[in-house]
């Protein structure tokens, strides 16, 4: 028993040795190696700075493409009065309707910061500069719309809530675009001074020339919608366009947009064969009586005829075959009329075709009506007024004439055509009056199923064309005879930013955050 338990002992302390010794080795091993853990233990497939290029292909897409279904799209265009509608009930917007607006695009802003902080860490600086161009891009064209949208908004302390500024003061409209013209001329010159970047899902392709162009072209359309401020000094708004428009960096040709391609990945928004918010949506008297009046083709091309014209023999070449609806009447009397073909539909290649037509946001076409109107108005000496509409008229058509002539109706647009087109009432008119009226309807043709809301903008600037208005059918809750003015600010603001939102309402619309409130722009 004695030499057992000795046994045992010896054993045990053997053991006791043996680990000791694993102990003391792991440590020592685990001491040579802990310079090199982080090292070792790192994916060099997850890098820790992000891709520039992947931050710039989500931020450009995230102020390019449209946000929404086939639905939102029509609504989109229903609130401008392009088309009307006739299934599931009234919609909204085609009676007024306008609602709370969206602060949704500051979320993009700490992605703008991100794609410029891993460009200055990741490319060399001719680079640096065009993502750098991109980022002060993209939030003008935020906030633009934004402040278009509401009235005055943060822009100083807008997306800083990494930093714990969760509660942005509003800055007033007119510090906000001082500051979206500041950061466009900013653009301008990191573009002029960049390099080819990759990351760019527009057909500029990285481009820093095209991007330069098109910053400026973005400026002149700003400034134009500064016209009731021209006198304020801070803006400078006739120096500043004058510049822009004499500078000769701007958009040269129909081929050059600012927007996106549509592709079998990427859907025109209300392509689908089955589609019945597209199918159902029918084409405003706006549009097409002016299209008759001006014998303009891009009517064939927006618009298909009435079917009762069609079985009543006219033929499809035939303006007299297409009928536009007065959106501001009953929605049943539309919708019975709408079922007994009376009105045109818009044209099948919406539906048809998953990619009819790119998005257009910044086009050479709108540019040069925009610099004919700035001729009109006296901002600039050079050229005329008539033959900046007329190229910019020529421009819009060409753009046109990509589409397939398959859905012209057999009346497509050709060089002819467009040489022959400033006959009778398109030819460039006499008085200011008429020929401001001829470039703003221009402008609103090309905006159609385009950007809804820049032609109702334009709208509240200049009153043309002359939106109807029906009383008996209005949704506008606080005023049925005018159309708003304005959307009201998020509710959320009410709730988690309430004393800077408080400020903001009382200092603008009296303390009522009303939707038929005048925002300083149109004062």
């Amino acid at each position: 028993m004695e030499r057992l338990i000795k046994n045992l002992k010896f054993k045990t302390m053997k053991n006791i040795t043996k680990i000791a010794g694993v102990v003391i080795f792991t440590f020592i091993l685990l001491s040579s190696c802990d310079n090199n853990f982080d090292n070792i233990n790192s994916n060099p497939n997850a890098p820790e700075i992000p891709v520039p290029s992947l931050l710039c292909t989500n931020v450009i897409l995230s102020i390019t493409k449209f946000g929404g279904d086939a639905k939102a799209f029509i609504s989109n265009s229903a609130f401008p009065k392009y088309v009307g509608y006739a299934n599931e009930g009234r919609m909204g917007s085609q009676y007024n309707s306008i609602g709370s607006g969206s602060f949704g695009g500051v979320t993009v802003l700490p992605n703008i910061d991100k794609m410029v902080e891993s460009a200055k860490a990741t490319v060399a600086l001719p680079v640096q500069n065009s993502y750098e161009g991109v980022g002060k891009f993209a939030k003008a064209w935020i906030l633009f719309r934004m402040t278009m949208s509401m009235g005055d908004i943060p822009y100083a302390e807008a997306g800083q809530g990494a930093t714990g500024l969760t509660k942005p003061k509003y800055d007033t409209q007119e510090v906000v675009f001082k500051n979206i013209l500041d950061d466009l001329k900013a653009a301008e010159q990191l573009f002029a001074n960049g390099a080819t970047f990759a990351g760019d899902p527009t057909p500029f392709n990285g481009d820093p020339d095209k991007w330069r162009r098109a910053t400026n072209s973005f400026a002149l359309k700003v400034l134009m919608t500064l016209s009731k401020k021209e006198a304020v000094a801070s803006l400078d708004v006739k120096n500043r366009f004058s510049q822009i428009a004499s500078s000769g960096e701007l958009l040269n040709s129909s081929a050059n947009y600012f927007g996106l391609v549509y592709s079998t990945q990427n859907y025109y928004p209300t392509f689908s064969p089955s589609n019945i918010f597209t199918s159902r949506a029918m084409m405003s008297t706006l549009i097409i009586d002016p299209m008759k009046l001006l014998n303009d083709r891009r009517m064939f091309y927006y618009a298909e005829p009435a079917r009762s014209k069609i079985t009543g023999g006219l033929l499809e070449t035939n303006p007299a075959a297409y009928v536009g609806c007065n959106v501001s009447d009953d929605y049943d009397v539309l919708s019975a009329e709408w079922t007994a073909k009376k009105y045109s539909a818009i044209n099948l290649r919406y539906q048809k075709d998953a990619t009819t037509e790119p998005r257009m946001l910044l086009t050479y076409a709108e540019q040069q009506l925009i610099i004919a109107e700035a001729r009109v108005r006296g901002w600039i000496t050079s050229g005329t007024a008539q033959g900046y509409y007329e190229e910019g008229v020529k421009a819009a058509l060409t753009s046109v004439m990509s589409v397939s002539s398959t859905y012209s109706h057999s009346m497509p647009i050709n060089a002819a055509y467009i040489s022959g087109y400033f006959t009778g009432e398109a030819a460039f008119k006499a008085t200011t009056d008429e020929q401001l009226k001829q470039i703003w309807l221009q402008r609103y043709f090309i905006n159609f199923l385009q950007d809804g809301d820049y032609s109702y903008w334009e709208y509240r600037r200049n009153g043309y064309p002359d939106f109807p208005i029906n009383p008996a059918t209005s949704m506008n809750i606080n005023n049925v005879n005018i159309i708003p003015l304005r959307n009201s600010y998020p509710s959320s603001e009410a709730t988690f930013n309430d004393v800077n939102y408080l400020e903001a309402v009382s200092r603008q619309f009296d303390g009522f955050d009303d939707v038929n409130k005048s925002m300083w722009l149109l004062q």
